[in-house]
């Protein structure tokens, strides 16, 4: 593989899509490598079992044109951060070598979702460890983002993915054991007839706080930096 641009850690399958798809979708465009990792395999969902989850992740990373897709074998439901499970996903970190990573928020219902975000952060930090698994050459990612789109905060920049809606949706709807009718889990997941209105609602709110129609948000820790004034973008009144 190339150099890889963006790596998006989640926990489980159809996190990524659900939070930052269509910002992937528009990283491709560009002519950017991204890839996936998922710590789960879903054996623990209500919906669905671990191997009809790996087939439609696979036909959503179709969708999302990412490079490169796997998932590690922490237990669904029971991630913890333990030194075991940062050397595997900083093993991953190495191969990959990527730029930017894109964690969970770290607040959230699902503690497997925040328990993600301190695990991935702490296993980037591993990664550039030059006495960490000497075999391999240390690399730590320049930039650590958080995919907020289900987080009650106020998000530090948005990405527009107004032209990205339909794969984007596309990509979610892949997982037809999570999405699709039936019975199970009911007052847990979204109507089927639902989950179009409600993503495109949710987009179209994080677009109006940007000045575009559809956007996904995110939060950086660290200050940004502006070079230029006459170039920042979003009018202010």
């Amino acid at each position: 593989m190339d150099t890889l641009d963006i790596l998006a850690i989640a926990a489980h399958r159809d996190d990524v899509e659900q939070t930052c798809g269509g910002t992937l979708l528009r990283s491709a465009a560009m002519g950017l490598h991204t890839a996936s990792l998922d710590l789960t395999q879903g054996e623990a969902g209500t919906r669905g079992s671990a191997a009809e989850r790996a087939a439609e992740a696979d036909a959503a990373a179709k969708i999302l044109q990412v490079h490169w897709r796997q998932a590690l074998d922490l237990p669904d439901g029971g991630i913890e951060n333990t030194a075991e499970n940062r050397q595997k996903i900083a093993r991953v970190v190495r191969q990959l070598r990527p730029r930017v990573v894109i964690l969970p928020y770290w607040q959230g219902r699902h503690p497997d979702h925040y328990k993600t975000a301190t695990l991935g952060y702490e296993a980037c930090f591993l990664a550039g460890l030059a006495k960490f698994e000497t075999d391999t050459q240390p690399h730590r990612p320049f930039k650590i983002l958080y995919a907020s789109l289900y987080a009650d905060v106020r998000p530090s920049f948005v990405v527009e993915i107004t032209d990205w809606m339909e794969p984007r949706l596309q990509a979610l709807l892949a997982y037809r054991s999570q999405y699709g009718h039936q019975s199970a889990g009911q007052g847990l997941f979204v109507p089927e007839e639902e989950i179009r209105e409600r993503t495109f609602a949710l987009a179209r709110t994080y677009g109006l706080l940007g000045g575009v129609r559809y956007a996904e948000p995110f939060v950086q820790k660290e200050v940004g930096l502006i070079e230029d004034l006459m170039r920042i973008p979003v009018q202010s009144i």
